[in-house]
């Protein structure tokens, strides 16, 4: 497992900081799928209970706005293979949960655009009354 670690990482030293299910991610096993079009009263403990009757749910996390905390209306739920996450996809997909009817497809891969921090910008000019 150590010499996987230095793998993926490249660093010896940061190795064991790597949590085991990243690893079985970077590998290629686990299938992370987005959820949408959920209820604003679903709660992940609810999303983990929907989901977890097609096999072993790893993670099952709903996005929440940042400032007021509720629920964006969609999450993630990650299964140990890809069997597991093609049946909840035939399963759930367009079934009702919390009152909602919801999407379920597999998770696309998370792009960084803008490099993340906002660009800082002074004050506005004056305007100029001639």
């Amino acid at each position: 497992m150590a010499a996987l670690r230095r793998l993926i990482t490249g660093n010896p030293k940061h190795s064991s900081l790597i949590p085991p299910t990243l690893l079985i991610c970077r590998r290629g096993i686990a299938s992370k799928l987005f959820v949408g079009g959920l209820s604003f009263y679903t709660t992940e403990k609810g999303l983990l209970e929907a989901f977890s009757q097609y096999g072993q749910v790893m993670e099952a996390k709903i996005i929440t706005d940042r400032v007021s905390d509720k629920s964006k209306g969609f999450g993630f739920v990650t299964y140990a293979s890809q069997d597991e996450a093609e049946k909840a996809i035939a399963e759930m997909n367009g079934k009702e949960l919390s009152g909602r009817v919801i999407f379920v497809d597999y998770a696309k891969p998370k792009h960084n655009v803008g490099g993340g921090m906002p660009i800082a910008r002074g004050p506005p000019d004056p305007i100029d009354k001639n």
